[in-house]
């Protein structure tokens, strides 16, 4: 059962909508609200516990970031784009890093004539930042690239780069563009040509052919993945290019000069594609039928604030904002990747998987829609957050796709509104929504009291009229064993009343479930399929299993 508190018994419309806590996952929500300058945290009860305050002449561009140490990394860029020589949805201009108090600690700006920082960045495991950029090229450079200059408006073209910048030095420490990695078939004098369908690795400078905006790929999303490993280090960088409607992960083991060229990093293939996904279209290997992305968001690894038992660690998650016609969907999927020969599987002239792993959809489909923005995060208790980003909803779904939380950030234009407004789309436009668990180190010591609303005329009850349901929490001090367990498990908590004990598999769908009391229990599990498992005790505490 969802409960819903309201002033007045009338149902809020801004804020938080409704809340389970018995279900929702404990943790602190990281919110960067487009129009307006501000970085908040808010708990699940709807209360602002901290703000990264800034002028009113900044906005987002578009990402924040909280580091472990409780730094603040966010991008901003001035309200007025009127002088920007390149501009265009996502556009940036500086990333800083801020300290728990808001003092400036680090600042880099990149927007001039030719370059500027767009979307998204990413920390590397040793500091440094990557970060998203356009490049200018001319009619010229275009020309000799190989693309059809007369499919291109404004003569020019914005293709991406990526930039690694040392904080401590503010240098360019590694880079990559797409520039160097072309294929084309339109002109056989200009360079780059080539049979694209037997090129995957590389990027068709003519593709998509109805882009005619210097805009051309509009990435949307980084994500960054390192894991040390026995034989050679995992170290990867993926984009979101919604205009290809394709997921990509390139090698960042390379050198700048291995970058640039087509070998070289423990892939071999330099900064040529080791992985593309969502569209075969784009390199000739498949037509419209086998698109299964649609202006995508917010790929990332699976792997924030999880452990590595997770049922879903280490896969992909994505938004996928235009999956249907008037509805989005959250996915999942398994690329098949092979650590000894540092490569992702294909299966004849396409990567695998051949479908999604898992697809989330609110229960009233329709519901969830946003054709562009929004996020995705899998919860460490099987629950997954999703943020509808032009409508500025956010909702928390159950295993049993149940929702437990829901959240409409309370802004218009980037002004705050009075609980009771009623929002349109694009009013509260919200870039994505992160749950940091509470126990994160980042809290550790930190002033996480409420500190009021972001809507103004709150409903300032809403904690109280929770009391009752607050005072059920009880700490089970959960623990199953053996983990992986084949024939017999067993569940120990520390409490001696009847408890609800659930199981779900890793699809999100219930098993079984017992009524137990004294502590613990003993459970045939020879019947269980093999796999992950999550178990819960009333719903709350949970543990994942694995059945061998």
């Amino acid at each position: 059962m969802v409960l819903t508190i309201s002033a007045g018994f009338a149902q809020n419309t801004v804020g938080l909508l409704s809340y389970d806590p018995m279900k929702s996952f404990d943790g602190y929500n990281l919110i960067y609200p487009h129009r307006q300058p501000n970085v908040y945290l808010i708990n699940n009860c709807g209360e602002i516990v901290h703000t990264w305050e800034d002028s009113a002449q900044f906005v987002p561009g578009n990402t924040a970031y909280l580091l472990d140490n409780g730094d603040l990394v966010k991008t901003k860029r001035t309200v007025s784009s009127t002088t920007d020589r390149i501009w265009a949805g996502g556009g940036g201009a500086t990333v800083e890093i801020r300290s728990w108090d808001n003092d400036l600690k680090w600042s880099y700006t990149l927007n001039d004539s030719t370059r500027r920082l767009h979307h998204d960045i990413a920390v590397t495991h040793d500091g440094n930042i990557l970060m998203l950029a356009w490049e200018l090229k001319n009619v010229d450079e275009c020309q000799m690239a190989g693309r059809d200059t007369s499919n291109l408006d404004d003569r020019e073209m914005w293709p991406d780069m990526i930039i690694e910048v040392d904080p401590d030095t503010d240098s360019i420490v590694w880079e990559w563009h797409v520039w160097d990695h072309l294929i084309q078939d339109h002109d056989n004098s200009v360079d780059n040509f080539g049979v694209v369908a037997v090129n995957p690795n590389l990027v068709d400078v003519n593709f998509p052919l109805d882009r005619r905006h210097p805009d051309w790929m509009h990435s949307n999303s980084m994500d960054y993945l390192y894991q040390p490993m026995p034989m050679m280090d995992i170290d990867m960088i993926m984009l979101s290019v919604p205009y290809f409607n394709e997921i990509w992960i390139i090698d960042h083991s390379t050198t700048t000069a291995q970058a640039a060229s087509h070998s070289g990093g423990n892939s071999g293939l330099g900064g040529d594609l080791m992985f593309r996904w969502g569209n075969p279209e784009a390199y000739r290997s498949g037509d419209s039928t086998d698109q299964q992305l649609f202006f995508q968001h917010d790929a990332h690894w699976v792997d924030n604030y999880l452990p590595t038992s997770f049922p879903d660690y280490g896969k992909i998650a994505v938004f996928n904002n235009r999956a249907g016609e008037d509805f989005s969907t959250a996915n999942i999927l398994e690329p098949d990747f092979n650590n000894y020969y540092y490569e992702f599987l294909m299966q004849g002239n396409t990567w695998l998987p051949e479908i999604f792993d898992k697809t989330y959809m609110h229960p009233e489909p329709t519901k969830l829609f946003s054709t562009g923005l929004s996020s995705i995060q899998r919860l460490a208790n099987g629950n997954t957050l999703i943020c509808s980003g032009r409508f500025g909803y956010s909702f928390e779904l159950t295993p049993s796709n149940e929702i437990v939380w829901e959240y409409k950030t309370p802004l218009q234009a980037g002004s705050p509104v009075d609980q009771g407004t009623m929002l349109s789309a694009n009013a509260n436009l919200t870039f994505r929504m992160t749950r940091i668990p509470s126990d994160n180190v980042a809290f550790d010591g930190r002033d996480l009291s409420p500190k009021g609303f972001i809507e103004t005329n709150p409903n300032i009850n809403f904690c109280d009229s929770l009391s009752s349901t607050m005072d059920r929490f009880v700490n089970y001090d959960l623990n199953v064993f053996p983990n992986p367990a084949s024939d017999q498990l067993v569940i120990e908590w520390n409490r001696p009343e009847e408890v609800n004990i659930t199981v779900y598999n890793a699809l999100g769908q219930m098993k079984t479930s017992y009524r137990s009391a004294g502590g613990r229990m003993y459970v045939n599990t020879s019947g269980w399929e093999s796999g992950y498992h999550f178990i819960l005790i009333n719903g709350q505490a949970s543990k994942v299993v694995v059945i061998e």
